[in-house]
Parts: C-alpha cells; structure tokens; sequence
C-alpha cells in the first residue's frame, strides 16, 4: 500500500507502572500489528498522568520505563512515531482551542471521571475533569482516522468526534472525525481473582494481575491461582467467567481458537489448564523482558528515539495547531 494511502491510527498509554497482560493484549501488542499496515503515532501520555498525585522521580523514571517498554513490545521508531506527550507542546495548546468548544455538560457526563473522583476525593482537580478534551487534542492534531480503544474508553472517543465536528461546523473543515479500531479478541482482559473486573494493576490482591516484567514462575504462580468456577470441563459458556478469560488469554497469545482449545483440553482438568496457559504467556512475554532489559542499559539510544519521535510529533501537529489558530480568528505571530 502506497505511503500516502495509509490511516493514520494515533495511541497513547499513561506511564503508571509496567503494562499489565491487559494492556499488552489489548493494545500496545496490536500496536505492533499495525504499524505495518498504517501510519502510526503512538505517545507516552505524561500530561494526563497527572490528573491523580504523582511523585516527581517516579513518573520521570515511569515515563522513560514505558517508552522503553513499547520499544521492547516490538514498536519500530523507523515505522511509527513514538515520543513523549510533554515533549511536544501542541497537546497543550490544542487542548484549550477544543476545550472552548467542548460543553461542560459533555464533560460532566464522562463516566471516568466520576469513578475517579471517587477513587481521589482527596484530589478531584480541574484536570481529572477536563482530560477527556486534551485526549481529543491528543486524537485530532494528526488527523487521525482510527483509534484503537477499549470498551472503557469509547465514550471518551465519541466526544473527540462531536467535539471535532462542531469545531468543522462553526469554522469550517479541519479535523478528520476519527473512528474506533476495537479489536475483536482481547480488548479486555479480566482479574484472575475476580473475572467479572478488568485487570488492573491498581487491584489489592497480587495474585489478580499479570504484569509484562513478570518473572516465568510468577507467572505460572499467579495462572495456577486463578479463580475458575466448581464444573471441571474447559469450554467458553455463560456463567464460566474465570475458564472464559483464560481461554480468551490463551487464545491471545496462541492464535488458538476457542474451539481448539476445547478440543485440545478436553477431559484433561483445571489444573493443567491453567499451567498451559501461565507457560504460553510467560513465552509470549519473553522476548519482551529481553528486550527492556536491554533498552534500560542504553539510555542513550532510548533518548535518541524519544527526540526524533517528539520533533516528527511537533513538525505533523504545529500544522495542524496553526490551521485551528487561524479558523477561530487568532493572529499570525509569524
């Protein structure tokens, strides 16, 4: 497919600690898959970050761990542009032009906001309110025509969409009206303790969450603990939450059908289902661990890629930010 003919897909995935199997399986791994057949921007969000309380040093050390970490996930800085949200500051000049054309009705409706004020009560500031707008800026400053999102943040695409074409009705065309790229297997991956909830790194219990550094026997610790349910026969039916999101994590990370599997494992047990599974994980994310390790020895070469990432960044979004300047009636400062 010639250059110019490709989508464009934007992604960006907040530095709060190592990726989750969840976030690997349901979107920096399809991150890799796409970059093939689209032009892909794909960012460190440290802005939104910072809607919750942060410690300065970590989120410095968080940020550089998830840029190496989709590196290590298999993005190639010389087929997608990878950089860091704060290091190109048309997010944030972006973001007031849409906020003024985003209703605070609309924002007071978005469901992640009132599930993390309830989280933060201690901290419900004007930033965990507004970010779905700067998550707009984040979309439309690269004319993005599709958006990989999970179930959770559809609702936050949807208003870059109404926000995009309002902006296009008042002053004219300008923004592409992004789509949703879901897709179909994986986009979200459950507890191990409790498969009715997403897996979340926030979740108390340690045994409920796989994260991408995990060592093999963590892993396979951590599979062999997981909640199933009292029938014994491994097979994706209603009412099978814990053996669903297992096959549906198996599935993942072999190609396997669900009905392989249930050919595969039949009248074979829970247990050794589950070692099946811990073991095809800990071999998905093996080259993975390799490869951090290696990116964290070279800052150098990390910084090199982040750079040239935030400058094509800069030099695709100014051109947009200047177009929208100019349509609300600004004046040229050159």
């Amino acid at each position: 497919m010639p250059e110019e003919q490709k989508k464009i897909i934007f992604s960006g995935i907040q530095p709060t600690g190592t990726f989750t199997l969840g976030n690997y399986i349901g979107a920096v791994r399809n991150w890799i898959k796409l970059q093939e057949e689209y032009n892909c921007i794909y960012s460190i969000v440290d802005l939104h970050a910072i809607t919750v309380k942060q410690d300065p040093a970590k989120l410095r050390q968080h940020t550089l761990e998830a840029y190496a970490l989709i590196l290590a996930c298999g993005v190639d800085p010389e087929k997608s542009i990878a950089f860091i949200q704060s290091h190109v500051k048309t997010h944030a000049e972006m973001n007031w032009i849409l906020a003024c054309s985003t209703q605070f009705g609309e924002l007071s409706r978005m469901t992640q906001f009132k599930d993390k004020s309830a989280k933060h009560p201690d901290d419900i500031n004007a930033g965990l309110f507004t970010y779905p707008v700067l998550m707009a800026a984040d979309i439309l400053l690269y004319k993005t025509d599709l958006v990989p999102v999970g179930v959770d943040q559809k609702q936050h695409l949807e208003l870059a969409r109404d926000v995009a074409k309002r902006f296009n009705q008042k002053y004219g065309e300008l923004f592409t009206i992004p789509e949703p790229y879901i897709p179909e297997i994986g986009a979200k991956v459950m507890s191990l303790q409790d498969p009715t909830k997403k897996m979340s790194k926030s979740d108390e219990n340690p045994n409920a969450c796989i994260f991408i550094l995990d060592d093999t026997d963590t892993i396979i610790r951590k599979f062999k603990r997981a909640v199933t349910d009292s029938d014994s026969e491994i097979r994706y039916a209603e009412g099978k939450d814990g053996i669903n999101n297992l096959m549906t994590i198996f599935s993942a990370v072999t190609g396997d059908s669900f009905e392989k599997i249930e050919r595969d494992f039949a009248g074979k047990g829970y247990g050794e289902f589950k070692l099946a599974v811990g073991e095809a994980v800990s071999e998905a994310l093996r080259p993975v661990r390799e490869n951090f390790a290696r990116l964290m020895q070279d800052k150098e070469y990390l910084k090199k890629c982040y750079s040239e990432g935030a400058q094509k960044a800069l030099s695709i979004s100014q051109k947009t930010l200047s177009k929208a300047y100019r349509k609300v009636g600004f004046v040229d400062f050159k």
